[in-house]
């Protein structure tokens, strides 16, 4: 029997219609700021890799990609605060401008730290984008310049968001059925 991961669900919080709409009126959005410009999109591997697809083939400026991994959740549902590098830019982001993509802001201080850590390789400009926000959650303030939906704080997978690498291919975000994992404080 194949798996099943509707099953695993408790709710679809966003359906793939209202992703793709979400995602083109924040492409025109982009557009129009850097019109005439060439923009650097980084995607925060490797939750941020479908919205970043979908939002660099919406974009009408010439537009390069680069990826950068993180770390501050391991195998937990909530974030532990300690970021880390895993994987680094191919090239230098000086006098560039830059969009650093990212599936969900929680706590921020995964995005506060690239930020610290990108404004350092003094980049032309610096902006965020990321598809979900959990203000709620917020320990550290960051600005989040190009925002897709706020959502409350409840577990969520799909459309990158994964959880043990799981739920990633999903066209939608769902909240996971809380007994399928355990917190982990």
């Amino acid at each position: 029997m194949s798996w099943q991961p509707e099953a695993d669900l408790q709710e679809v919080l966003l359906t793939e219609a209202q992703i793709k709409t979400r995602v083109a009126e924040m492409a025109r959005q982009i557009t129009r700021d850097y019109d005439g410009r060439q923009l650097l999109l980084i995607g925060i591997l490797k939750g941020a890799v479908m919205f970043l697809a979908d939002l660099v083939r919406e974009l009408g400026v010439k537009a390069s990609i680069d990826f950068i991994a993180v770390s501050s959740y391991g195998s937990s549902t909530k974030s532990s605060g300690a970021v880390r590098i895993l994987k680094d830019l191919d090239s230098s982001i000086d006098g560039k401008d830059v969009l650093v993509v990212e599936d969900i802001v929680d706590t921020g201080l995964t995005l506060q730290y690239l930020v610290n850590t990108l404004k350092a390789r003094k980049p032309r400009s610096l902006k965020m984008a990321a598809l979900l926000d959990k203000p709620s959650r917020r320990k550290v303030d960051v600005n989040v310049d190009y925002l897709g939906f706020q959502i409350p704080d409840k577990f969520v997978v799909g459309y990158g968001l994964d959880f043990n690498e799981d739920y990633r291919h999903l066209p939608y975000v769902a909240v996971l059925k809380p007994e399928l994992y355990r917190e982990v404080d």
